[in-house]
């Protein structure tokens, strides 16, 4: 294996773990830096690595995940006969050092040599995925890890549902890790300079303007012909949204109809729920009246700034 061990993750807490991870490009990371992921956009990494965010709790998928690992490793080593050792350390590319690398273990395969080891968890909604292969993110996050470790294959194996277990393998590929490395470079120039990655339609994007100009002034400029493309896509996807939201109530009408006064509904695979619920809040507008002076005492004033095209 050809890497530098950045630090050991041996007894290593959590917090200290997401502050090493900070410092460079992670295999969890990489999808989301080419802008390939279907969760993460750059903007939102990028805010993550320069510390403009707070680290996002493990969320449940992830916590199983990690659970599972350890008997997803043995279960693969008892199904193939492969010896594979765990790797508690962060490992760091040599030449491009914010690569990082944390890889669940390295495999002894008899007739490939050693390779990386992958243990993954994935509902049943994504088996198709894994059918023929693996997801893409999946696939640029151990090529990436191949780009770290130098290593030549790696081995994924998933339980999928809880009850079905698959292994695939993955060779390494010149091509896409030059690539990565190209793509990383420049985004982690973003992260050294401060300066963000091109604005998106991500949450993380919108965060980011708000940050930058929180408050308006009474001007107003001329903005450059090009933004009429951005203002023509904007306004075709409003139209869109309205849309597809008459649809979608179109259709949940109908369901209802159907339910009427039944609180579920089952049909092949899904389950429709049309529930009663109870909620109490404060009427603030009958608070104001009988009480001004406990109302005032407890209002509190927000800023924002108010988007629209005419």
């Amino acid at each position: 294996m050809n890497a530098n061990v950045l630090v050991s993750t041996k007894d290593m807490k959590y917090q200290e773990w997401l502050e090493y991870r900070r410092r460079g490009i992670g295999g969890s990371d990489v999808a989301a830096v080419c802008g390939l992921s279907k969760w993460r956009s750059p903007m939102e990494v990028w805010l993550d690595k320069t510390g403009q965010v707070e680290p996002k709790p493990a969320t449940e998928a992830a916590f199983w995940g990690t659970l599972m690992e350890p008997i997803i490793r043995q279960e693969f080593a008892n199904r193939t006969g492969f010896k594979i050792r765990q790797v508690s350390a962060i490992l760091q590319h040599r030449r491009f050092p914010f690569m990082f690398a944390n890889i669940d273990g390295i495999v002894a395969d008899p007739n490939l040599g050693e390779g990386i080891f992958e243990a993954k968890t994935a509902s049943a909604y994504r088996a198709a995925e894994w059918e023929h292969g693996i997801p893409d993110e999946y696939t640029l996050q151990v090529q990436h890890y191949m780009a770290v470790t130098g290593l030549p294959f790696a081995w994924v194996a998933v339980l999928i549902g809880g009850n079905q277990f698959v292994w695939r393998l993955i060779e390494r590929d010149e091509g896409i890790i030059d690539l990565l490395i190209q793509l990383e470079s420049r985004f982690w120039k973003h992260v050294e300079d401060m300066t963000p990655p091109p604005i998106d339609g991500s949450a993380a994007s919108t965060e980011l303007l708000n940050r930058l100009y929180p408050n308006s002034n009474s001007q107003i400029i001329d903005l450059p012909v090009d933004s009429l493309q951005w203002i023509q896509q904007f306004e075709q996807a409003q139209q869109e949204e309205k849309e597809a939201a008459y649809r979608k109530e179109e259709a949940a009408n109908h369901i209802k109809e159907l339910l009427g006064e039944f609180e579920q509904g089952r049909v092949n695979d899904k389950l429709i729920t049309w529930k009663s619920v109870n909620s109490e809040r404060i009427d603030s507008k009958a608070l104001r009246v009988a009480h001004p002076e406990i109302a005032a005492a407890f209002i509190k004033t927000s800023s924002y700034r108010r988007f629209s095209v005419k």
